[in-house]
């Protein structure tokens, strides 16, 4: 890959539409088909060789925690600071380099290999020009497409950021598509903002194509449809198309439907 392009993940935000799930972890670390989100994104950019780094914030630790040495890790002080900001404070380790941006909260799945799906964005890229991954609309917000979670910008665009909060839309790509640079590049795929708890329901089942995916060392001794069970999850009772964290309990007798169950008692409807 082009030695002048480096990666950063996004995994900052506070998940606020996620909550209450967000008050147990960062957005970035929920699991969808038992892979935080998280990995799911640097297993991406290091299937191209990139350098990467990510970013971090709310319940910072745990995603430096999380990562170890297999990234750099930026933490921003007090609030998290922006697609654009975050970029901004770690323009000193771009240096100078196109930057490939992923927002960790992207949940992508297609017939290619992670990676592969999204190297595109790279293919035959002149340095100058903006490009983001897209697939067909609503909301059409890049002419016929949505923004799918990628993006690669080139130094000019970065050098401009501020460590300050702001937004990538603002200030990088609405620029570059007035003066003529920007291109969406489509993703052969499905994507989905995991955003909501119904998103995020709806990319569990589709991680395991409505199908179940049951931890090796859960205990499973009651039934379960179309769901994902975590690592050293309980189920006794009922689960349809719902999502057991790591841990989770579902005594006998519970019926959990299109939910998220977090722990023994917190249950997050998916609607």
């Amino acid at each position: 890959m082009n030695p002048d392009v480096c990666a950063v993940v996004l995994a900052a935000g506070e998940g606020r539409r996620l909550r209450p799930l967000t008050e147990h972890l960062p957005k970035a670390l929920c699991p969808v088909g038992n892979v935080a989100l998280l990995d799911r994104a640097l297993e991406r950019v290091e299937a191209l060789q990139l350098p990467v780094a990510v970013n971090a914030c709310y319940l910072g630790q745990m995603v430096l925690e999380h990562v170890g040495q297999r990234a750099h890790v930026s933490l921003e002080p007090d609030a998290p600071l922006g697609t654009a900001g975050g970029l901004g404070l770690l323009r000193d380790w771009i240096d100078g380099r196109g930057v490939l941006v992923g927002n960790a909260d992207a949940y992508l799945q297609s017939d290619l290999k992670p990676g592969e799906d999204i190297a595109a964005l790279l293919d035959g890229w002149d340095g100058r020009e903006a490009r983001l991954l897209g697939v067909p609309g609503p909301p059409n917000e890049f002419t016929k497409h949505r923004f799918a979670g990628f993006s690669l910008l080139p130094w000019d665009l970065v050098a401009r950021l501020e460590p300050e909060t702001s937004d990538l839309v603002r200030l990088a790509w609405r620029p570059a598509e007035r003066e003529g640079r920007l291109k969406v590049v489509e993703y052969p795929g499905t994507y989905l903002d995991t955003g909501t708890p119904a998103d995020y329901l709806k990319a569990n089942l589709q991680a395991v194509h409505q199908r179940n995916l049951i931890a090796e060392d859960a205990v499973v001794t009651g039934a379960v449809d179309a769901s994902v069970i975590g690592a050293g999850a309980v189920v006794a009772g009922r689960v349809t198309r719902g999502v057991v964290w790591p841990g989770g309990v579902v005594a006998a007798g519970e019926t959990l439907t299109d939910a998220i169950r977090v722990g023994r008692e917190l249950t997050v409807a998916a609607h």
